[in-house]
């Protein structure tokens, strides 16, 4: 795309910013950390096949993946990317998803094969405004973005179609808050790692009769998501449905 990142086309892991890019000319800079973690990993097979020019070419576009990842930047966390006509997404200068969390945690993640490739001093900035901005202590939530979409002038997607703080619409979408223990403990920061797993961990969400009753589904899975508004924060949306189970239990080990 015109920002050097990849074209977000009618999807990308969120499926329902289905929107962003129908034009064909949106960015998505989770897509730029997630493909630079797909060449570190595919690279060295590529090698091993004795396809040398194709690792060489992949890791060519790594190095010029970073630098647009760099302009992404946003003063205090990255964008998420943005829409056709160019407009930021997951910007300060957003009324809505100003900040979405993904594009924090695989900015640390995309570097777990390398750690010197990732920006420390920025990373540990965006993650500390994940935990200010997103991450809510109080009520055991840990939010996808936020502000949720609800009456703005963009149009990302179906996701707007979603009431404001449930499911992917700035709720808590588990499988998402799950890598942020993933950029802690790659950051270093155990403590922090440790108290969102604790936060996310179904069990210490019925630890009194009162709880049971806000989060209403069963402790002993991992809801797809928590409601994060009003008058439903904290209350558990589906279960038996998410592969945030499997995502929990790489993060706990």
């Amino acid at each position: 795309g015109a920002h050097g990142l990849p074209l977000i086309g009618t999807g990308d892991w969120n499926d329902g910013m289905n929107a962003v890019g129908v034009a064909g000319r949106g960015e998505s800079s989770w897509l730029g950390w997630f493909l630079l973690a797909a060449i570190a990993a595919l690279a060295p097979v590529a090698e091993q096949r004795g396809d040398g020019e194709r690792a060489r070419r992949w890791r060519d576009h790594a190095d010029t993946l970073r630098q647009a990842l760099a302009q992404a930047w946003d003063g205090a966390w990255y964008r998420r990317g943005y829409y056709d006509d160019g407009t930021p997404l997951g910007s300060a200068q957003n009324d809505e998803c100003r900040i979405d969390t993904i594009a924090q945690s695989w900015s640390v993640m995309a570097g777990a094969d390398d750690p010197a490739t990732i920006d420390r001093e920025r990373a540990t900035q965006a993650m500390a405004s994940v935990d200010r901005l997103l991450v809510d202590h109080a009520d055991q939530v840990a939010k996808l973005f936020t502000p949720p979409f609800d009456g703005g002038p963009q149009n990302p997607g179906y996701i707007k179609g979603y009431p404001p703080g449930v499911r992917e619409n700035g709720g808590q979408y588990t499988h998402g808050a799950i890598w942020s223990i993933f950029a802690w403990a790659g950051l270093g920061d155990g403590d922090r790692a440790g108290d969102l797993f604790s936060l996310l961990n179904p069990i210490h969400h019925s630890a009194s009769a009162e709880a049971v009753q806000r989060y209403k589904v069963e402790p002993y899975v991992v809801c797809a998501d928590v409601y994060a508004e009003p008058p439903h924060v904290g209350r558990g949306g589906w279960t038996w449905y998410t592969g945030s189970a499997a995502w929990l239990y790489r993060a706990g080990l």
